[in-house]
């Protein structure tokens, strides 16, 4: 008999044994899942691990498309989901493991997903109705060991009890909404499955309403009056001049001055506190902002960084480091590679408001990695200089104006330096200060004029949102989690609601949001989204009971689809026609480079494909990936005048490429040589896809090798 440790994925499992072994762990192996036989005080521990989560919601009784639909119950997810089927040999060594356990504890993740994949494997694989709970924030030995001799009796039930409202409450919405508008479209003569979310309506809506305030934004005309010198610039004091006629007065009162005098000056100085450390969705707006790197992406390799034991749990919303963590301990190992940074830091970090009841602001552990690089090295730096600089001095800036005088119209200059950098050395290169310096002067000092211009400009609609604000707007509106606003947005793209960087709605977006809108609004309804989110975190805090929010859902959903159905056939025949007239705008890649026609996306016996819509006076076409969404970037290639197109996969870095597979660009004149390394029977060879060329084994289908070719 033994104790039996659950960890989340493998590679905690490897670090858990590693921990907690008084000597080294013995690895075994079934059907290629590791698990570790470990011994601890004279008592024997075996750790094994899940892949995530090992089961998922279904209907209970299957068939149709029927709606409402509640009768739904936990399934293995391989009986969910075929993509999943991979989870049932981590099942199967769990069931295994558990059959000789006496006693069971829980070492997932601390999160709402942690703890609900904690509950099912407690519940249906070791059959028990509780389990002692593993609580670290790091995968570091001393923080797992504590946590281990620390551990508490029972599951953290209010955060379990959350999660799994939270799964049922995105079921009930998920399979109704998406029955119901799949339905609606099919009743009117077009087959298109639909999907729905609880959140992503709310999450569309609001890039929606962004889109019509552009499209409706009307410029209005200003002007403004600028004042250049030698070494800096000054604007008139009237600031934004609504009349032009008054813009000309000014040029008119300043005309053939040739020096200006100085009316006034002022100083002002100020400070600047260190930055709070992350918490999850500020890591994510810094990734973006220094990098470029998408808040998906960013949480992905922030994951990484913590299952390698280079950084605490990522996924938090708080902004504070307890003292428990240890800062000297931390500190003293950052040594080793940021020595010159840690001392410039105090004691103390400056925390902010923002707290998590089950982790801390997002720091480093200490531990340096060996072999780090690319986005992964980048993001764990932006992590280890944010969370010094959160025990960085106080900088110092000072502002100075200068109010200059020509012929009694007044022009403002102003100027900003930092007099002590304080936290700024520390967080470099990643502070964001405009360094504008003015130089010394005093009043009745003269300054020599180089001109004096009006500027015509007019106003700017608003801006649209990044895949950095939108999460930030997500959060403050309180929709979604920490762990899925990125997801949510993701969603949105790859169903062609959404396009760009900068994400613009698309038009089928615009239209579909409008129908929903007009005919049935609690679909898109943030309000409602809301109100289950605070009910979700009363059942962490153990106010309110699940089965009182689940039945609250039923309600409304009930009634919300209720209405749904007597405006049924009106939806479908809009959202018919509404995919009818978006269909040839998402399927347009570019235009055709050998006529006057434009290159579309087709499909026919083996897969997509593009095609000239001149067929058959123009035969031009390219292959397509096989999977992913695929966008027009609305430029071409400048070697082969082929379209540019992004394909976007899941779990994917979206790429930009020409969709020629022959485009020159593409090329390469290497000769391969030799047999492959793989199977030892084929021969390499060169082949070519709209990606470029690679080498490749001639066996395929036989044999998938394949490799990069040479720098």
């Amino acid at each position: 008999m033994y104790t039996l440790v659950v960890s989340e994925k493998p590679a905690a499992a490897k670090k858990i044994a590693e921990a907690l072994a008084d000597g080294k762990p013995v690895k075994g192996t079934i059907n290629k899942v590791a698990y570790y036989k470990i011994t601890k005080d004279d008592k024997d521990i075996v750790v094994g691990c899940s892949a995530g989560h090992l089961y998922g919601l279904a209907q209970k009784k299957k068939g149709g498309m029927q709606y409402p639909v509640f009768d739904i119950q936990w399934t293995e997810l391989k009986d969910v989901s075929k993509k999943s089927a991979f989870s049932d040999k981590y099942l199967k060594v769990l069931k295994k493991l558990a059959k000789d356990a006496d006693d069971v504890v829980v070492g997932t993740d601390l999160d709402t997903e942690g703890e609900v994949i904690g509950l099912n494997i407690v519940r249906y694989v070791c059959k028990r109705k509780d389990a002692k709970r593993m609580r670290f924030s790091t995968l570091t030995t001393d923080d797992l060991r504590k946590a281990y001799a620390e551990a508490s009796p029972t599951l953290d039930w209010g955060l379990a009890l959350a999660g799994e409202t939270r799964h049922f409450l995105d079921y009930y919405y998920g399979i109704n909404m998406s029955r119901a508008l799949t339905t609606a479209i099919k009743k009117a003569g077009m087959f298109k499955i639909l999907s729905a979310g609880r959140v992503q309506g709310p999450a569309l809506k609001i890039l929606v309403d962004r889109e019509k305030s552009i499209q409706d934004f009307t410029a209005t005309p200003f002007w403004k009056v600028e004042l250049v010198t030698k070494e800096f610039s000054a604007w008139h004091q009237a600031d934004k001049i609504w009349k032009e006629k008054e813009a000309k007065e000014i040029l008119a009162n300043t005309k053939g001055q040739k020096k200006a005098i100085v009316d006034k000056t002022a100083q002002r100085q100020y400070t600047q506190q260190p930055p709070h450390p992350f918490d999850l969705t500020t890591l994510q707006t810094e990734s973006y902002r220094c990098f470029g790197i998408n808040p998906k992406a960013t949480l992905s390799i922030a994951q990484d960084l913590y299952t390698s034991g280079y950084i605490s749990y990522p996924r938090t919303s708080s902004q504070q480091l307890p003292v428990a963590i240890g800062y000297a301990s931390i500190k003293k190992k950052l040594e080793k590679k940021y020595g010159d940074l840690v001392k410039l830091t105090g004691p103390t970090p400056h925390n902010g408001k923002k707290t998590d009841p089950a982790h801390p602001a997002i720091y480093p552990t200490g531990s340096i990695p060996r072999a780090l690089d690319g986005r992964n090295l980048k993001v764990y730096d932006l992590i280890v200089k944010r969370f010094l600089a959160s025990f960085g001095k106080i900088a110092k800036r000072e502002t100075v104006t200068l109010t200059l005088n020509v012929n009694q119209e007044l022009f403002i200059a102003k100027g900003t330096r930092t007099i002590e950098k304080g936290w700024h050395d520390i967080y470099a290169p990643y502070v964001k200060q405009e360094e504008v310096e003015l130089p010394s002067l005093k009043e009745k000092d003269e300054v020599k004029i180089k001109k004096i211009t009006k500027h015509d400009l007019e106003t700017a609609p608003p801006k649209r949102y990044t895949p950095s604000s939108i999460i930030k707007e997500l959060e403050k509106r309180n929709l979604g989690t920490k762990a899925t606003r990125a997801d949510i947005v993701d969603r949105l793209v790859m169903r062609s609601y959404v396009k760009g960087e900068h994400l613009e709605a698309t038009e089928l977006g615009v239209h579909v949001c409008d129908v929903l809108d007009k005919y049935c609004p609690k679909m898109v309804d943030e309000d409602l989204t809301r109100h289950f989110e605070e009910e979700m975190e009363q059942i962490r805090e153990e106010k309110k009971k699940e089965e009182d929010v689940l039945e609250e859902a039923q309600g409304a959903l009930t009634q919300l689809l209720k209405e749904f159905g007597k405006k049924e056939a009106d939806i479908g025949e809009q959202l018919k026609q509404t995919f009818a007239n978006t269909r040839d705008e998402m399927n347009t890649l570019g235009d055709c480079p050998k006529c006057d026609g434009v290159l579309m996306i087709r499909k026919g016996k083996f897969g997509r494909f593009a095609a000239c819509n001149k067929y058959p006076e123009c035969e031009t076409t390219s292959k397509l990936p096989a999977n992913g969404l695929i966008q027009s970037l609305e430029k071409a290639c400048e070697a082969c005048k082929y379209p540019f197109v992004k394909v976007i996969k899941k779990r994917k870095r979206p790429q930009e490429l020409c969709m020629n597979s022959e485009c020159p660009t593409k090329g390469a004149d290497v000769e391969v040589k030799g047999k492959c390394p793989k199977c030892k029977e084929g021969n390499q060879i060169l082949r070519k896809s709209m990606y470029g060329a690679f080498i490749a084994c001639d066996r395929f289908p036989k044999c998938f090798h394949t490799a990069k070719l040479p720098e």
